[in-house]
């Protein structure tokens, strides 16, 4: 089963949508409705931590999430979720110099098996305010 754990972000719906196309079990639930000691790594094959309106430090449980289960259980972290991954291995989340909501950007990946079925240029739309 994947852990999505929600920052309440609507773009966590999606997550979720995109996971049980996908064929996957999964359970979500909010970043302030679960405590570390309610996951059962036995039963958890991966985590995934959503976006969300603030800063990793308003993100409920993700932090200590990440401190205990990183190296044990696979984490994936998406916008909000991928900086607190990055704090708690030491990087530094700050504004970025230009916030970027609705801007669309071109992408060019190196083929590697992360992007299998994707075409090799795509566009993306970015929405962010803080930079690692």
């Amino acid at each position: 089963m994947i852990l999505l754990i929600d920052n309440y972000d609507s773009f966590s719906h999606n997550l979720a949508r995109y996971f049980q196309e996908l064929g996957c079990e999964l359970e979500v639930v909010r970043n302030d409705a679960i405590t570390v000691a309610d996951i059962d790594p036995a039963k958890i094959q991966a985590i995934v931590i959503s976006p969300g309106p603030c800063t990793p430090n308003e993100s409920g449980v993700s932090l200590e999430v990440i401190r205990q289960f990183a190296g044990i259980i696979p984490i994936m972290g998406v916008c909000l979720g991928h900086q607190a991954i990055g704090q708690v291995f030491g990087a530094t989340v700050t504004n970025a110099l230009q916030v970027r909501h609705g801007k669309l950007s071109g992408v060019k990946h190196n083929g590697d098996r992360l992007f299998t079925n994707i075409p090799q240029q795509f566009v993306v739309t970015r929405y962010h305010s803080l930079v690692i």
